[in-house]
């Protein structure tokens, strides 16, 4: 509460995020293991000064964001409301959901639900310039030279940067002006670029308060911040009799193969959770369970084809893979080659960021006895 001012925060995360190329908007990939829309709420529920937050999304969304909301503990949302066609639709529906259910509430701030990276002063500029002077939106100054096009855009002038802000939020306002100011632009069937347009629109001055650069919005790739991580892997197979040894995805002559429910490629299988694990993704018995015949006598090749994709959906590329196998006998040496190009095809990966080796333990253990093969692998991998 802000000199006895309930404040509601409308967090609108109902776009399709199309720019970003991701299979989800961009307000449900994560980022550090988290979904940027949990990142974006979190910021306004450890705050004192909400009272609540009401989160508006895409309908096919709803429930992966109740279960957000769930599981993380949010006690602020008040509710989850329907994006409607235009941003200033969804603003709208959950606005009429705050006029509704929280009455007494006599500011509300609009925040995108892909600004995670906002901090608690910014905010806190916003709710106390709209308690004082009605409206108040968030803006840092420009920092590259500015240049306005002419008509028909076939030329172009330099014009004062000073003179001109870039527009962050939350934007702030005090209820009753902004529903009289959304009502206005309905009427008048006009859509605003944002909701300090529209409020300015039906009259009313909007204050200029302090944002921070920082406080970026995600739309393409290029706004995720960088990040960089390793995984490990490890997996160990039996040799037996009657089984083909498949290793990196090269059937190898040998008497005995490894026993699996797959292809038992111990390389690849090492390899695969490596890439899981850097990812944060689980292992591969989370996603190709030995229980599931879909996965009976397949070749791993496949399954790491998989696994890149999933790195790819949740925007990781990878930096390097490293893995050595470890096995009495066969020598793996005149198989290297081939092994790295499976694993270069699977992944899109260049050759020149793979290694295997191999190794014996001097007869000691159970690949000393050539009772079985094991491998470990490292991956490295950035977004």
């Amino acid at each position: 509460m802000y000199n006895n001012s309930k404040v509601a925060v409308i967090i609108a995360a109902a776009g399709q995020g199309r720019r970003l190329g991701a299979p989800v908007p961009k307000q449900y990939i994560k980022i550090g293991g988290e979904y940027v829309i949990a990142k974006t709420i979190r910021a306004f529920e450890d705050m004192n000064e909400v009272d609540y937050i009401f989160v508006v999304t895409n309908e096919d969304y709803m429930d992966l964001c109740r279960s957000i909301v769930r599981d993380n503990g949010f006690t602020k949302v008040d509710a989850i409301v329907p994006g409607g066609k235009e941003r200033q639709d969804s603003v709208y529906n959950a606005l009429q959901e705050i006029n509704s259910r929280k009455p007494g509430v006599s500011l509300v701030l609009i925040h995108d639900g892909a600004r995670p990276f906002i901090g608690s002063q910014v905010i806190l500029n916003v709710i106390k310039e709209a308690d004082e002077g009605g409206a108040a939106v968030a803006c840092v100054a420009m920092t590259n030279s500015v240049r306005k096009i002419g008509e028909g855009g076939q030329s172009s002038e330099s014009v004062d940067r000073a003179d001109y802000y870039s527009v962050q939020t939350p934007q702030g306002f005090r209820k009753s002006m902004l529903i009289e100011a959304y009502d206005k632009a309905y009427d008048d069937s006009y859509m605003g670029t944002d909701d300090a347009s529209i409020v300015e629109r039906a009259g009313y001055d909007v204050t200029i308060v302090d944002g921070d650069y920082g406080n970026i919005k995600i739309t393409t790739k290029e706004d995720l911040p960088m990040e960089n991580r390793v995984g490990t892997g490890f997996d160990v197979h039996q040799l037996v009799e009657g089984r083909k040894l498949i290793l990196g995805g090269v059937d190898i002559p040998h008497d005995r193969g490894l026993l699996g429910h797959s292809d038992a490629d111990v390389l690849i299988h090492a390899l695969m959770d490596a890439l899981l694990g850097a990812a944060a993704l689980g292992d591969i018995g989370k996603h190709f369970p030995d229980t599931d015949d879909a996965y009976r006598g397949i070749s791993s090749i496949i399954l790491l084809e998989h696994v890149g994709k999933l790195l790819e959906e949740n925007f990781y590329k990878i930096g390097n893979v490293d893995v050595t196998v470890i096995a009495q006998k066969p020598k793996i040496s005149p198989y290297l080659e081939e092994m790295r190009d499976n694993i270069s095809a699977a992944l899109n990966l260049e050759k020149s960021r793979i290694n295997i080796k191999g190794t014996t333990t001097e007869k000691l253990g159970f690949a000393g006895r050539e009772e079985g093969i094991a491998a470990e692998a490292v991956a490295s991998i950035y977004r």
